[in-house]
């Protein structure tokens, strides 16, 4: 019973996923526009989004990467270039698209490999009224080593007993006290955060009107804000990693797992 209730409260949500996809970075700057075996990666991200869901949307604040958009079939709509966050961005395009959607998913422009059974096991933390946010998280594999875990841009998360998130942090979560360093992998489960989320949309309306917190601050880390001001974010566990794209070198290394996909398609 209980399970059917949960089918049926998804089913009465509606969802949209929204892109924001900014030109300027300071590490690659029209990284959007960017190709991937011949095609752009604000494309990639879109066409596996729609996979999903009829209703995408790309939130830009540049007309090259909206015309790239609207040839490629797919809708976008202008947002401002001050926004101090893509969260914000999002809002801005959410407001603007007239959806009638009531669940907002944000998935990064540089996000070309977004699975969409990972966007769906999103979608089914919303099978409660409860959940006001939801995230994915992976199991860290040990065979990558302390050093990979140890890396400050890949974001570490802990969690509740009931699949909650209870902090995100660029250091190592949890510290495993009383074993050697070298030794962590082997005394403790580690979860790496992937960084696509979905709001109900009055929550999302409500954290972007919080100020920045002291942890956000402290971190780099808006989902601390939220964390800060008393918000749940429920966390599904993937068994899928992702492959987002900061720096030419990141390109070249999604050009290669582009091409080795596609060899192994056509085998």
């Amino acid at each position: 019973m209980s399970q059917n209730r949960n089918q049926t409260m998804n089913q009465q949500n509606k969802f949209i996923i929204i892109i924001p996809a900014r030109y300027g970075s300071s590490r690659f700057p029209g990284k959007p526009l960017a190709k991937i075996g011949g095609v752009e990666m604000i494309v990639h991200v879109c066409r596996q989004a729609s996979q999903v869901t009829d209703e995408v949307v790309v939130a830009t604040d540049d007309t090259r990467i909206k015309d790239c958009v609207e040839a490629a079939g797919f809708r976008a709509v202008m947002t401002s270039d001050k926004h101090r966050s893509g969260t914000d961005r999002v809002r801005e395009a959410y407001e603007k698209s007239g959806s009638s959607a009531n669940v907002i998913i944000n998935i990064q422009g540089d996000e070309p490999f977004i699975e969409p059974r990972q966007i769906r096991q999103l979608m089914d933390c919303f099978d409660t009224l409860a959940t006001e946010i939801a995230t994915l998280c992976r199991k860290f594999n040990p065979e990558k080593g302390f050093d990979a875990l140890f890396d400050p841009n890949l974001v570490k998360v802990t969690l509740s007993a009931r699949g909650e998130a209870l902090y995100f942090s660029r250091s190592i979560i949890p510290y495993v006290r009383g074993v050697d360093c070298t030794q962590w992998l082997a005394a403790a489960d580690f979860h790496t955060h992937i960084g696509i989320y979905a709001y109900r949309s009055d929550v999302l309306a409500q954290i972007t009107d919080l100020p920045q917190s002291p942890l956000e601050k402290a971190e780099s880390l808006e989902q601390l804000r939220w964390l800060e001001n008393g918000y749940r974010i429920r966390i599904a566990v993937s068994e899928y990693g992702t492959i987002g794209i900061d720096t030419p070198d990141d390109l070249a290394a999604a050009e290669r797992h582009w091409a080795a996909t596609r060899s192994h398609n056509t085998v």
